[in-house]
């Protein structure tokens, strides 16, 4: 899973500085890290505020990588990036393999399900949307797709899908396959298995 900005994506969180010459400690947002070998230029972002940045060395530690940016050449000024996200454009992200997505694609994808009797698949329709995907988080266990609930949804009921002031709910449902069948980013869609694991 790797975090993304649109058509820019997240790969890794600056986690303190290195050394004397103002190396920072990247942790990947992939957990792979092979990818930021090819990476001449980055961006710094603390969400309000980007940096373009060229890279001027990167070498890889135990479940860590050092980078070297240029212009950055103190740990002192280092210091002031830690904690800030390391963008890159989306063909120098890590390459997905199967059954793998950004979350930036996952993100306003429709979540339904539809209850059908025997081995018949169920089909996406626009009657079977029960909310939104707004993020997908990492919990302690694995990732967790955090969900709008739509309060258009006729078959939840109103204290599964409205808080006590009657806006609608955000749930968080593991992001395993007992949980989350179908994943169509193509077509912005994804099936819940459950409907319980909403309340």
């Amino acid at each position: 899973m790797a975090a993304a900005l649109k058509d820019k994506f997240v790969v890794g969180i600056v986690r303190g500085s290195h050394g004397i010459t103002g190396e920072f400690k990247v942790e990947s947002t992939s957990g792979e890290y092979e990818h930021f070998a090819d990476m001449d230029e980055v961006t710094l972002t603390n969400g309000t505020v980007s940096r373009l940045a060229k890279v001027e060395s990167v070498s890889e530690g135990s479940n860590i990588l050092y980078m070297k940016l240029e212009g950055i050449n103190s740990p002192e000024e280092a210091a002031k990036f830690n904690r800030w996200e390391i963008v890159v454009p989306r063909e120098k992200a890590h390459k997905l393999q199967k059954d793998e997505w950004y979350i930036e694609d996952l993100k306003g994808c429709s979540i339904w399900y539809k209850e059908t009797a025997g081995d018949t698949a169920p089909a996406f329709d626009e009657n079977s949307i029960v909310g939104t995907v707004t993020n997908v988080l990492e919990g302690g266990s694995g990732y967790l797709v955090e969900i709008l609930l739509s309060e258009s949804c006729s078959f939840l009921s109103d204290d599964v899908k409205l808080t006590k002031k009657g806006s609608p709910k955000t749930v968080y449902v593991p992001f395993k396959d007992e949980f989350i069948g179908k994943v169509d980013v193509d077509n912005r869609q994804m099936q819940l298995m459950h409907l319980w694991i909403l309340e």
